[in-house]
């Protein structure tokens, strides 16, 4: 389901993406600490936790933020350069390249490889999603317009339309219901 009827603030959508981004999140934490205890490596999960990283947390999530909200705020005058859209622009780049290694470990069988990345993907998204929830994303809505707002949840709305890796948005947030019940906090 789509975050975005009914919600007058990008700020509002991007959290409650980001609530789901984290749940995901618990879930690869989980299967870290599973590997390394002994119990088993569960490629297959860390598979679709990459799936999501790469369609939903990066594709549609970062999209937003990068394409639209970022620019919007530039505009209304909070600097790209050396200041914190610069730090969260340079933290997804490590994500993604996070991202890639686990795919990368997981392509080539290197467990180890795989739950290097993977932690330090927990630990990045879990301070990331918390230092733009609690500080970024209320200077965007300090500095945003009424008229900002409205306009960037329906680009946000236009984004969430469009297809990732060949699934929609909810299909994506799904694949988090799955991995959350297949491996329960």
């Amino acid at each position: 389901m789509s975050n975005c009827a009914g919600s007058d603030k990008p700020s509002a959508v991007l959290k409650a993406e980001h609530q789901v981004i984290l749940r995901v999140v618990g879930v690869l934490q989980r299967l870290v600490a599973r590997a390394r205890s002994g119990d088993g490596f569960e490629a297959e999960s860390f598979a679709r936790c990459v799936e999501f990283a790469r369609f939903f947390a990066d594709a549609c999530h970062h999209a937003k933020e990068e394409d639209l909200l970022f620019p919007a705020m530039e505009s209304r005058g909070i600097p790209k350069e050396d200041g914190p859209i610069a730090c969260m622009l340079h933290e997804h780049t490590l994500a993604r390249a996070l991202t890639k290694e686990m795919a990368d470990g997981l392509e080539s069988a290197v467990e180890d490889s795989v739950l290097r990345a993977a932690m330090d993907y927990v630990e990045l998204l879990t301070n990331h999603i918390y230092k733009e929830d609690n500080i970024l994303f209320d200077m965007g809505d300090q500095v945003l317009t009424a008229d900002d707002q409205n306009t960037l949840c329906g680009k946000f709305c236009e984004v969430e339309c469009k297809s990732f890796g060949g699934k929609k948005r909810e299909q994506l947030e799904a694949i988090a219901d799955e991995l959350e019940a297949k491996w329960p906090n």
